[in-house]
């Protein structure tokens, strides 16, 4: 008999799931009948048009919204109830605007992600460690006492992959991480999640870069308002949910596809 402990209903719940999912901003529909499942150790891009949706459709999967219909549940919780936030590590689009203006280092960010953790609000060794094995877990240990000001948008990416990294989050929500950061920056990023997810981590991406979804992630998930795609990477390729989902604003190159 193995000594390995039987995994808890919570364990063997999707990380993220959507029933029938709605909501709208004045009764403007921007989200419509979405259902959906993330599992565990998945790597999901979730891509669309402008205005399609996509950055809602996370703050509801996250809890951040109320949903006007439908339900909404976040490792096993209903997700506007769910309290263990330091499981989860999200990466808003606006985020590196808010922090990039705090005079504050990089490690001082990176180890925000202990304080669920910290006891009695008390930062230990042990904190102060995994501070440093996420940084260098994503390449930035050299820039550890660093302001965040100073930092190119890739670095300042690395620095918030860190922070939850150090709060030993399960799964990554990441809304376009990539704009503003330049394409070799870019191509590392994208390593960096690969190698995250190797080791177990679940990531949920929102992405405007077509092409770096379909070559990185395990499922690609295609919205405009409702899911027109959600499936292999190749099929979607090969699929017509882009002209579906897109209309005239998608051409197809050799070698990629362009928006």
């Amino acid at each position: 008999m193995s000594g390995e402990p039987e995994p808890t209903d919570t364990d063997r719940s999707p990380l993220v799931e959507a029933r029938d999912l709605t909501f709208g901003y004045a009764a403007v529909p921007v989200v419509e009948d979405v259902n959906l499942r993330v599992e565990r150790g998945e790597y999901v891009g979730i891509v669309g048009p402008n205005g399609s949706g996509k950055s809602t459709l996370l703050r509801l999967l996250l809890g951040l919204h109320e949903p006007d219909s439908g339900t909404a549940e976040l490792l096993g919780h209903p997700a506007r109830a769910f309290a263990e936030r330091e499981r989860v590590g999200y990466v808003a689009q606006d985020v590196t605007e808010d922090e990039k203006r705090m005079p504050i280092t990089v490690s001082e960010v990176v180890l925000m992600g202990r304080f669920p953790h910290a006891g009695f609000g008390r930062v230990t060794e042990d904190d102060r460690k995994r501070t440093r094995e996420a940084l260098r877990t994503v390449g930035i240990e050299h820039l550890a006492d660093r302001k965040i000001t100073a930092l190119s948008g890739g670095q300042r990416q690395r620095t918030y992959i860190a922070r939850a990294l150090a709060g030993e989050a399960e799964l990554l929500v990441l809304d376009e991480p990539t704009v503003g950061v330049d394409a070799e920056s870019v191509d590392a990023f994208f390593e960096l999640l690969d190698g995250l997810v190797a080791d177990g981590m679940t990531v949920l991406l929102v992405e405007h870069d077509i092409g770096a979804v379909i070559e990185h992630a395990s499922r690609v998930i295609c919205l405009n308002r409702e899911v027109y795609f959600d499936g292999d990477p190749v099929a979607f390729a090969e699929s017509d949910a882009l002209d579906r989902a897109y209309g005239t604003n998608v051409r197809r190159e050799e070698g990629g596809i362009v928006t």
